[in-house]
Parts: C-alpha cells; structure tokens; sequence
C-alpha cells in the first residue's frame, strides 16, 4: 500500500513539474514545438494514464466508501477518458473561404513545418463576410461569416460569428480569422462526436461532487465550520489601553507618509482658463475604441505622463490645452516623469524632466537607445526606459498637430457613424461645408486662446458641442453613460481606497500586536464602507463600458479586491453571531480583508495595469467567459484569505491551530469555485474556438494550482498536512502558484490569456 501510495505521489508531482517546465520552454521556443514535443508526445499521455491507474488502484486498496469522494475522482477519470478520445479520434483544421467561390477540403496540422488537405464531406461556399464596429469607432465588435454548405442536392445558409457556431454533420464551424479586404473569411473546423460528450459528462459529475463537498454532512468542509464553533476563545482576548503619545506617533507618520504623496506646485503659467478648460473637457471624442469625454483623455493623459491627475494647480484639461496651445512655454516643465533610476543616472536627469532636457546640443538624446530597442539589438532596463520615454514624447508631439482630438462626428448615408480630428484627410462623402467647418473651428479655438480671448473660444466650443449632437447619431453615448463617466472620473477612487485599506490593515495588525484596545464594530464598519465604495466604482465602469467588469486584469483585479472584502465580512458577520467573545478572530479576519483588498488595489495602480476603458474584444463578449472570470476571481480571494492565514499563523504560532481551521473553512470554497472556473473556462473555449483544452500557459499554470491546493485536502493521506505549522509553511508556498497564474504568465509568459 505504501508503495502505491508513494507512486502516485511522485507521479502526481512529476506531472506539475513537466507542465510548469513546459509553459517556460514554450516561452523559449514557440507553441507548436511543445504541442508536438511535450503535450502531444506519447510519453505525456502515458504520464497521465498511469496517474489515473494507479489512483484507481490507490482509491480500490483503501476501500474508500464516501459516495461523493468517490464521485469527485471517477468525474477526474471521465474528464481524462474523454480527453484521451479528443486525442485518438477528433481532427480540427481551417478553411479559407473567398467570396462566391467553394471548397470541399480542409487544411491540417499534422507537425510544426507540415500540414496537409483533407476532403470534407459536403462543400463550403462563402456567401458574405461582415467586421461590425462598434458605433462611431473603427474598432471591431464581432465579425460574421455567412456561407453556404451545399450537400447533394441540398443547399443549407448558415452563419458564424465570435463565440456562436454552426455545427452541421457532426462537423462544427467557428470564426477564426478574415482577409483584409472583407472579401475572405478563414474558419476553423472540427469534429469531436465522441470525446466532447464523454468530457462534458466528466465536467457535470465534477461541478456536483465540488458542491457536495460544501453541503455534505459528514464532509471535512462541515466538520471544519463544527470545529471552528467550538473553538476556546480565551486566549483571543485582548489587552485593553494603548498611551496616548504611542497613537498620535502613529498618527503623523500616518499623516507624514500622506503628504509625501502630494505632487509639488507647477511653474507654468501658459494656459487657459479653468471655465474653459471645463467646457473643453466635456466635448466627446473617440478615444481608447470608444466615445468618451475629452475629460477621461485629459485624466489619462496626465497620469501616463506625469503620474498624477494633476498638474500643480492646473486641472488635467487646463494641462491638455497647455501643451496644444501653448507647447513652446511647457516644454521647459518637469513634466515627464522619470522612473528608471538608471536612465536618470546616465542621463544626467531628475526624477520629473521637461521635453528640452531630451534635446542637447541640437541632438535628440533618446534617438539611439530608442532605435536599439525597438530593433531588438538592446533590450535591458535603460534601452527599455528610454522606449517607454520616447513613446510618451510622440504621444505629446501629436497634441501640437491636434491628430488626437477626434471630435467631429459625421454620419454616412448608410448610417455608420465615424469621428473625425481637424487635420485628417476627410471622406468624399462628406459635404464640403461640414469638411470646412472642421478646419475652421478648431483653427479659430487656437487663435482665440493664444491672444487670450477666452470669451470667443468658449463660444466656439459650445458651437463644436451642438455640431457633436446634431451630427453624433447613435455613436453618442447616453446621459446615463455621460454621467456616471463623470462621476467616475472625479476622484482616483481605487488609489484613495488602497491606501485607506492597506494603512487600516497594518495599524490593526500592530495594534493587535501590542494589544491595544478591541475595535471589532468600528474595523467591522470601514471594511463594510470600503466595499460599497469599490462596489460604486465596479458599477460605474459596467455603466460607462456597457459590460461587466471584468474584461482586463485592471478589472478582474478589483473583482478580487471586491471578493475578498465580501468573503471576509460574510464570515466576520456570521462568527460574531454565534461567539460573542471571537473578538480576536474576527479583528485579525477584517485586517486580512483590509490587507488583500488593499494589495489588489495597490497592484491594479502599478503602470502594467491600464485602467482605461474599452469595448471587450469580439471574442471575450461572452456570459459563459463572464462567469468563468467570477469564479476564478472568487477563488483568489478566497486562496488569498488562506495565504494570510498562513502568514499569521507563522508570525503567531500561538493562533496556528485556530488559523488552520480557518483556513481550511475558505480552502474548500476555493478548491470548488476553482474548479468549477477551471472546466466553465474550457467550455467557454470550446465555444468560442473549438478546443476546451489547448495547454496554453494560463490555463495550464490553473490546473497547477488546481492540483497544488487538492493536495491540502488530503490530510488522511498525507497525515503531516494535519500539523497547523506544515500546513501553514505549504498554504503560503502554494500562493506563488496564484500570483504565477494571475501575473507571471501575463508579464513573464505569453498566450491566448495575454489580455486577462
């Protein structure tokens, strides 16, 4: 029995280990090389079917009788027998359609350098392709395919589009790619008649084991929540009194620490005035695939630039229209911020330098490196830094030629709208007067604020603001949209909340520590605040975007944040109701609740994150994609609850045995949202591009987690996870398996995930 045991084990970790290795050898070398060498190979099957082999012999010799156990594992063999049947009996290809001709074939992979024709059973005739635009913007919201299938005599129309599909025969179409001039259209094909009904099957039996485990009676996870009612809360008690003096040395290093994060005053004088500012600030433009306030602009233009939403006293409009109008007298402003102290060093630069620091000697001093990096040749810090620097440098270069104010609608005759800048080349179809108008108007903004007469140019913005609605058509967003865009733009409402959480989970971790008097209601109370606020700005990006929000990682990053302050004081909520003294437990609960919310929010400010707002992708516009992020996201928050738990738990060893069982409470919840978020995941795939399961880095760094955390489930098995302290150590080393997923494979790793 050991011996299987030990088998299992080592196979079970050998496999996490080939499938870590691969995601970094992919990285290095490309997809199809380790599709053939690694994934497809037959030495990784075999990998796999003695895992399953000796699991099933493992589970027989401990005569495991728990129905729902039992259930949970036979769902993990039918997942692999209908891989195994995907593997041995399906085929998937493309087909490259042009308009009005057919096809009888498909092309197919069959090594990295080699494909070949196969015939298809019936013929493929391309009736029309269509990119539909999401309204007053080129950007593409779904692309639809319309084609004939002709079989014998028999003529069937049929249409594919992202994430729906047409399935005739067995044989299943999805939208794959298109020619650039709309007259072509490529499609994958495949055909899985038997391995897709025995995998969906295996999913069903998993999602109803994973919830049984949660509603089981005599489960460990009801165990637990048994264990954690009966737990002695005497040595939770908390010392009460804290000197006045200690507190108020915390409040101005609190206060101190805040003042170093207020940007120092401007010198610039050139600008316009606030009111003016103000009425530019509300014209719409096309910006980031959508129409927007000039305002959501001008706020991201500042804050890639400069790192604030300011400048000194200047609003980010007034900042906008200084360097349009005014460009020769803000080029000598400390205006461009500076964050690689290497580049600072061998440059001879501060932390924030103007556009002129950049020009010496009649020499652009960014031209080389800049030339270099983007060649390839030289790819470290300082070529990177100064990259970044030049992109931000066009970026402002564009503002004096006026390309980015895109704030002329015109709508065709056939009821496309599209946004216009002054100094673009206009469609024939355009009449000649809306075409002069254009020229004209912005033309007469620019000479009416440079000899400062402020009057005429806002005059002329109210003129550009009626010619907006009258020529805006269904591209113009709605008043709801407008308002709650501009309510969303008023304050840096995640930057004041992780500053807020994170400062609040620290000072009670400390004043926990040196047993200051209880505030279990209070910190109750801010965290309940802190997640209406985050609930607020969640519900204004749907409103703003249209969609839910979790579109990007900025997105799905507040969903964590949002999540694991939920979780927290469902569980603070429900402990204070039935132990009266869990005082300890439950402030130690809310400075987690403060601490991973605040962590989250901190990372979604870092400059890889984009907080912008944009139309989702054609292919991410989905329900089923919706809900596969949800459930991951609420299994981090839950992994995170578990992690700090940990922590805790390393830092007290006294709490260890009370932590343990608490994180063992949110472990089970993980394991099933993240399962469940894993296998809706390769549903939503197999929607959206025919295969539920293409071994890409983030789906396969997921099943890693999946396999890592089901470890800690094994206690009977593996009896040192019993040990507060052993669990503890492993709960936090099995964290950097989640930060791998949700990180490392977006900035380290590449892949279909890139985008989340």
């Amino acid at each position: 029995m050991m011996f299987f045991k030990k088998a299992l084990f080592f196979i079970y970790v050998f496999l996490i280990g080939v499938m870590a290795v691969a995601t970094i050898v992919e990285h290095c070398t490309s997809t199809p090389f380790v599709s053939e060498h690694i994934y497809g190979a037959w030495w990784f099957t075999l990998l796999w079917a003695s895992l399953a082999a000796m699991g099933i012999i493992y589970i027989v010799r401990r005569h495991m009788r728990k129905w729902n156990t039992v259930l949970l594992h036979l769902s993990l063999l039918v997942i692999l027998s209908g891989a195994l049947l995907t593997h041995l009996t399906s085929f998937s290809g493309t087909i490259h359609l042009r308009q009005g001709e057919s096809v009888n074939s498909y092309s197919e992979m069959v090594s990295m350098t080699e494909s070949k024709n196969e015939s298809l059973p019936f013929v493929v005739r391309l009736d029309r392709f269509d990119v539909v635009n999401n309204p007053g913007t080129t950007a593409a919201s779904d692309y639809i395919t319309r084609f004939s299938i002709i079989d014998g005599n028999a003529v069937i129309k049929a249409q594919v589009s992202m994430n729906k599909i047409f399935v005739y025969c067995g044989v299943r179409f999805y939208q794959a790619s298109y020619d650039s001039d709309n007259l072509g259209s490529i499609l994958s094909v495949s055909s899985d008649r038997w391995g897709i009904p025995v995998t969906y099957t295996g999913y069903a039996l998993l999602f109803f084991s994973l919830f049984c485990l949660l509603i089981d009676s005599k489960g460990t996870f009801r165990h637990c929540l048994r264990q954690l009612s009966h737990l002695d809360d005497a040595d939770n008690k908390l010392e009460k009194g804290a000197s006045k003096r200690s507190r108020k040395t915390v409040l101005v290093r609190i206060i101190l620490f805040l003042l170093i994060l207020i940007p120092s005053s401007s010198r610039a004088q050139t600008t316009v005035p606030r009111e003016t500012a103000d009425r530019f600030g509300k014209l719409l433009m096309e910006y980031n695939d959508r129409i927007c306030p000039v305002e959501t602009y001008a706020l991201d233009f500042v804050q890639k630039i400069y790192g604030s939403r300011s400048y000194g006293d200047y609003t980010a409009e007034q900042v906008l229209l200084g360097w349009t109008l005014f460009p020769e007298d803000w080029s000598g402003e400390p205006f461009i911020r500076i964050k690689s102290s290497e580049m600072r060093q061998q440059l001879g630069i501060g932390k924030y330098a103007s556009v002129n620091a950049f020009f010496r000697d009649g020499e652009y001093i960014l031209g080389q490196p800049a030339y270099d990096y983007a060649q390839g040749t030289n790819k470290d810090a300082f070529h990177k830094a100064c990259a970044d620097i030049d992109g931000k440098l066009q970026m402002m270069m564009t503002l004096r030629q006026g390309t980015p104010f895109t704030l002329y609608p015109y709508t065709f005759p056939h009821q496309r709208t599209l946004w216009f800048s002054p100094f673009e080349r206009f469609p024939k179809e355009m009449p000649k007067e809306d075409a002069d108008y254009i020229g004209r108007s912005f033309a007469s903004l620019f000479v009416a604020a440079r000899r400062g007469d402020f009057e005429t140019a806002n005059s002329i913005l109210d003129t550009i603001a009626e010619y907006q609605q009258h020529n805006g058509g269904n591209s113009l967003p709605s008043k709801g949209k407008l308002t709650a865009e501009k309510i969303y733009n008023y304050l840096p409402y995640t930057t004041i909340l992780f500053i807020f959480n994170l400062i609040l989970g620290l000072v009670t971790l400390v004043c926990m520590t040196l047993r200051f008097a209880k505030a279990t209601r209070p910190l109750h109370i801010l965290l309940s605040l802190s997640l209406l606020l985050l609930t607020f700005v969640l519900a204004l990006r749907w409103i703003i975007s249209g969609t839910i929000p979790l579109g990007n990682g900025y997105e799905t990053t507040l969903a964590v944040a949002w999540m694991a302050q939920l979780f927290v004081l469902v569980f603070a909520s429900v402990h204070s109701a039935r132990h009266a003294n869990a005082s300890n437990l439950i402030q130690l609960m809310c400075a987690f609740g403060f601490l991973i919310s605040g962590f989250f929010l901190l990372v979604s400010n870092i400059s890889l994150m984009d907080p912008a707002i944009g139309p989702l992708m054609p292919v991410l516009n989905s329900p089923l994609l919706s809900i596969h992020v949800s459930f991951m996201m609420m299994s981090y928050a839950f992994l995170a609850i578990t992690f700090f738990c940990g922590l805790a738990a390393l830092v007290h060893p006294r709490m260890a045995g009370t932590l343990q069982v608490v994180s063992r409470v949110f472990l089970y919840p993980a394991i099933v949202t993240l399962g469940i978020g894993i296998f809706l995941g390769a549903i939503w795939a197999n929607v959206s591009w025919g295969s539920y399961w293409s071994w890409d880095p983030k789906e396969t760094w997921a099943l890693i987690t999946f396999m890592l955390y089901a470890i800690a489930l094994h206690t009977q098995s593996l009896p040192w996870l019993s040990r507060p302290r052993a669990y503890h150590i492993y709960m936090v080393l099995c964290f950097l398996s989640i930060l791998m997923t949700y990180f490392g494979v977006n900035y380290l790793l590449s892949g279909m995930h890139s985008y989340a």
